[in-house]
């Protein structure tokens, strides 16, 4: 019988997924996946709809939860035309609503397990001390990743729960509709660019063509979030969770043109939102080519969050030392990761 009993918020983005699918792997766990829509994912586990900005629907979603012991907060609200500042409130109130609804409930709550991200750091603001460690000090706010790690500060103390924080960059895993999926972004790209007879060209800075980078494979950070949730010595604590080495795009590109059998040009920045903007049809005939799942354009690719995503003109570096000290010992080859899960996309129909 399950020893304990998962809540997972955002359960159908790419974290939440992957820590839902992990999970549910194991015999020890109950798992209760917790978004707006219900995944469109075969998976053992329950779901519960809610739209946690609402505070009501909170409270009635989470009313029976009483058997929770763990919630892993993976939700994420955003909006293409939102400044970070934009970000704080919206963010900040639907963890508060989560930890409102299920506290009271779950008289055995023992852990929450909080998603962050470089940006703790002010990796979206420009070049910042690399590489980062989690005792960095903080930069100017807003930042609302400040804002719910303090609230689970303030509401675990004097509490039998305590709190940790993952630490991740570009997450990477099979899921659609999320807005920071480099993968079905690259993914959709050079499927596109094949059906042209284009070259695959980096369409970012070409400075971004040059520096250091990193990612975290989905997989990989849903093993690290429950080691941090069941480890006494995590409590308390944040964790920089990264695949352990690093990465150019300069030298992984003409592999990514090689997997998907096309020539790698010379980088060309382009607007990507401009850009891809006219090829609905194009991508729609893609499918019925293909065989491809009927998913709409805009739910395969977010070109925002990639004109961000290839923008990073200076190193993005993250100390994974900490994580190891605590136990935390695996790491996984980002190129090949890219490669594998190019792999899981076409054998799930969405790329061909």
């Amino acid at each position: 019988m399950p020893q304990k009993t998962a809540l997972i918020l955002g359960a159908t983005g790419v974290s939440g997924r992957s820590l839902l699918t992990h999970l549910t792997s194991r015999d020890d766990w109950k798992v209760i996946g917790a978004s707006r829509r219900a995944p469109d994912f075969r998976t053992s586990a329950e779901h519960v709809a809610v739209d946690l900005s609402d505070p009501a629907d909170a409270k009635r979603a989470f009313a029976d939860l009483k058997d929770v012991t763990h919630v892993f907060s993976t939700a994420y609200v955003s909006r293409p035309e939102w400044n970070w500042a934009d970000h704080r409130l919206p963010n900040i109130t639907i963890l508060k609503n989560a930890i409102d609804a299920i506290e009271p409930v779950a008289k055995g709550l023992e852990h929450v397990c909080l998603l962050q991200g470089t940006k703790y750091y002010g990796q979206h603001l420009g070049p910042f001390k690399n590489p980062a460690r989690e005792d960095d000090p903080r930069h100017m706010p807003p930042n609302f990743y400040f804002d719910q790690q303090d609230l689970l500060i303030e509401r675990s103390e004097g509490k039998a729960w305590s709190w940790s924080c993952a630490r991740p960059h570009v997450i990477c895993g099979l899921a659609l509709g999320n807005p920071l999926n480099l993968i079905s972004v690259l993914g959709v790209y050079a499927t596109i660019s094949k059906e042209l007879g284009v070259p695959l060209r980096f369409p970012g800075k070409p400075g971004a063509f040059e520096t250091i980078y990193q990612a975290t494979d989905a997989g990989l950070l849903a093993r690290a979030m429950e080691w941090m949730a069941i480890t006494p010595s995590c409590a308390g604590e944040a964790f920089n969770i990264t695949n352990g080495d690093f990465f150019r795009y300069k030298h992984l590109w003409p592999k990514i043109a090689d997997y998907f059998g096309i020539e790698a040009g010379p980088p060309q920045q382009i607007d990507l939102v401009t850009f891809m903007s006219d090829k609905t049809e194009l991508w729609d005939r893609i499918v019925k080519k293909h065989g491809l799942q009927d998913n709409p354009y805009a739910r395969v690719a977010d070109w925002n969050f990639a004109n961000y995503a290839f923008s990073n003109d200076w190193d993005v570096m993250s100390d994974t030392t900490k994580c190891r000290k605590h136990g935390f010992l695996e790491f996984i080859d980002t190129h090949q990761m890219f490669l594998d899960q190019f792999d899981q996309f076409r054998a799930a129909k969405i790329i061909p």
